[in-house]
């Protein structure tokens, strides 16, 4: 046995356990996932009119 066919291996038994825990935790699909409780009922009009999000730091030329 050399060093390629050890490596071969444990990369499967890793991808293994992998793909396990992958099935055991994740979602399979609309069957995996849990229903949405009843949807809130849509506003018709907002309240007040949404402000606009902040904007990044403003770079300002600096002199040499």
């Amino acid at each position: 046995m050399d060093s390629q066919s050890v490596a071969g291996i444990l990369g499967g038994i890793v991808a293994a356990i992998v793909l396990v825990i992958a099935f055991a935790y994740g979602p399979m699909g609309p069957m995996g996932k849990s229903k949405p409780a009843a949807a809130p009922a849509a506003q018709t009009a907002p309240a007040a009119p949404a402000t606009p999000g902040q904007r990044g730091p403003v770079i300002r030329e600096v002199p040499n």
